[in-house]
């Protein structure tokens, strides 16, 4: 069976364009939650006009239905627990999907200085499993660079990675003479 064309927005009278970009964005919607720079640039990368990608990202707003509060709020929570990320990176990534810097700080000191330093913790018992056939100045790059990924500062780490490796059974390790700002 073959398939209509498919018709640029364009060219669309404004109901049909603005029905297409309503079923767009709450496809997008079903998946999970958006922000609204999200919903905006697959609208435009679409070829919706900006009026079309305003009024309806303007009407779910107004629904209830995109809140960027509300994301960054969510986005904090999930990544920080199941990805180990630090506020620097939340709110990063926060940032690039098109949330306020405000709105991200705020959203990202949910994460307190305790449980960052814990999953800082976690992340390193993780790995130093892995890490029992490399010399320790290998194992310490390794780690550093890992929770440097994740955005952890860098006092952060080499405090947690030093009393980590001394509980793995280190006795001393090449941080012990390391300056931590």
């Amino acid at each position: 069976m073959a398939r209509a064309p498919k018709v640029p927005p364009a060219e669309l009278p404004p109901e049909e364009r603005y029905k297409k970009a309503k079923e767009i964005c709450f496809d997008l919607l079903a998946a999970r939650p958006r922000t609204q720079e999200e919903l905006r640039q697959t609208l435009h990368r679409k070829g919706f006009d900006e009026e079309t990608c305003e009024t309806l990202l303007g009407k779910l707003d107004r629904a209830g239905l995109v809140n960027d509060e509300e994301f960054a709020q969510l986005w904090v929570k999930s990544r920080h627990a199941n990805q180990g990320l630090s506020r620097t990176a939340l709110v990063a990534e926060l940032r690039r999907k098109g949330v306020d810097g405000e709105v991200a700080a705020q959203a990202a000191e949910e994460v307190d200085r305790e449980s960052e330093e814990q999953m800082a913790r976690e992340l390193v018992r993780k790995r130093l499993g892995s890490l029992g056939n490399v010399d320790e100045q290998t194992a310490l790059r390794r780690l550093l660079g890992f929770l440097a990924r994740k955005g952890y500062p860098q006092g952060l780490a080499y405090t947690v990675i030093r009393e980590e490796l001394r509980a793995y059974g280190a006795e001393s390790t090449l941080l012990d003479d390391a300056v931590i700002d």
